[in-house]
């Protein structure tokens, strides 16, 4: 039996005035309209940190200091491959956050995030970054 290694992606928990920065997927992408946080799939030879300050470039035109890791887990989405999702808190990056991918993003206090229709593989994490008041 082949066991499967899964795609780690790395997501960014950024966070400015109290309030933690949400987007929402385009209409026609994969989990088109889910809500999510920025961040994406970790290249070969990248270290997830590395590919997480990549994708805010890409995604949110930022630099970003990546902060400390708040968790991490695998998911399965129904006859997709395995994904390690790891979490990281952004609170120092320079430029102002710009929309170049999303349908739309949003700055959401911890308590407003189960709110909002979230992607099936954080929604565990929602729900305890909800419950724990991280701002």
């Amino acid at each position: 039996m082949i066991l499967m290694q899964p795609t780690v992606v790395a997501a960014a928990i950024i966070r400015r005035g109290g309030r933690i920065l949400i987007c929402r997927r385009r209409p026609g992408q994969a989990h088109a309209l889910k809500w999510e946080f920025p961040g994406g799939k970790v290249e070969a030879g990248e270290t997830p940190p590395a590919a997480l300050a990549r994708e805010l470039r890409e995604e949110l035109a930022i630099d970003a200091r990546i902060g400390r890791e708040v968790e991490r887990y695998e998911f399965r989405y129904p006859g997709k491959d395995p994904l390690l999702l790891i979490f990281y808190v952004v609170e120092d990056f320079t430029g102002d956050p710009e929309n170049c991918v999303f349908s739309e993003m949003r700055w959401v206090r911890a308590a407003e995030l189960q709110n909002f229709d979230f992607l099936e593989g954080d929604v565990a994490f929602v729900k305890g970054l909800a419950a724990s008041g991280l701002t």
